[in-house]
């Protein structure tokens, strides 16, 4: 599923992605959703967020959704 959709990403899903210094090479980066930090309810490169690493990038592909 992809991350344009503010309502299908959830506080601790699962998810790629892509961290604005690797937005060239579209490098994904895997973690889990600590914050939600865009606003409107969708976005056309991706929801940011930050993940509980502290790293902060637009949702490419949502994993897995915690329920």
């Amino acid at each position: 599923m992809k991350g344009t959709i503010r309502k299908d990403i959830k506080i601790g899903s699962e998810v790629r992605v892509i961290e604005k210094y690797n937005q060239r090479s579209g490098k994904l980066t895997k973690g889990i959703v600590k914050d939600i930090l865009t606003n409107s309810p969708q976005h056309p490169r991706g929801i940011k967020v930050r993940l509980t690493s502290g790293k902060i990038g637009r949702v490419a592909k949502i994993i897995a959704t915690k329920k």
